[in-house]
């Protein structure tokens, strides 16, 4: 007598459960701003994540990563394609002229233009059109890379003139506070930047703030921590 078995479901991973929770806290911050979900971006933040860690947030959902060092992103990246897996990779961490070269052929965003000499090494190596961000140090951190707010204008103008670099919005990274409310400002200071620009893409909030980020107009999220680290889960 043959026997039937139904097949179960597995269980979820934590780095499933932790996807979940955080798409459903950023539905929530996005519905309080008036906004749909659909339109932020969650970035899982890879650095010292193995490829198998990776290729599991893929799995779960996840279509955007980020990488702080080029020479991790390439490895790593290098073995999900021999998966054919191809997830859309963003450079969220300081590039040095020097790394411009592979980080032109590696990624598809560059969030982290923070100096017009990055933009022109990034133009001059890229064979196609790379979306970047310009990274805005709005609160005058010496230890965060960035430009001041009134830079941004002229800077956009002269970037935006060199081939194969299409600019698409700003990017920061708020002081670290224990209250994600006292980086609320931060965050509006931004959105109010880029609306006068005419850009689309906002990239901020991270672990600790990305739900203030959201309900302030956040586009993109970058979460590594929340995602695939000991991250206390609270309601």
């Amino acid at each position: 007598m043959a026997h039937s078995q139904s097949a179960q479901a597995p269980e979820p991973t934590s780095i499933d459960r932790n996807i979940h929770l955080i798409k459903e806290r950023i539905a929530r911050a996005a519905e309080k701003s008036g906004r749909s979900s659909s339109e932020v971006t969650l970035v899982a933040v890879t650095k010292t994540v193995s490829a198998e860690r990776v290729h599991e947030a893929f799995a779960a959902g996840i279509e955007d990563f980020g990488e702080s060092r080029v020479q991790e992103a390439a490895p790593k990246i290098e073995q999900l394609q021999s998966l054919d897996l191809r997830p859309v990779w963003h450079m969220v961490g300081h590039l040095q002229t020097n790394k411009a070269k592979p980080a032109a052929e590696l990624f598809d965003f560059i969030q982290s233009i923070d100096s017009v000499r990055v933009a022109q090494a990034v133009s001059a190596h890229a064979s196609h059109d790379i979306r970047v961000l310009l990274q805005v140090n709005l609160a005058g951190e010496e230890t965060k890379s960035g430009f001041a707010a009134g830079d941004v204008a002229p800077v956009l103008a002269e970037i935006s003139r060199l081939p194969h670099v299409d600019v698409k919005g700003l990017m920061t990274i708020a002081p670290y506070t224990r209250d994600p409310e006292d980086v609320r400002p931060v965050f509006r200071q931004l959105r109010m930047l880029r609306d006068s620009l005419g850009l689309e893409h906002l990239s901020m909030g991270m672990t600790d703030d990305y739900q203030v980020a959201v309900e302030e107009g956040a586009t993109m999220v970058r979460i590594g921590r929340a995602i695939f680290g000991d991250w206390e889960m609270q309601t």
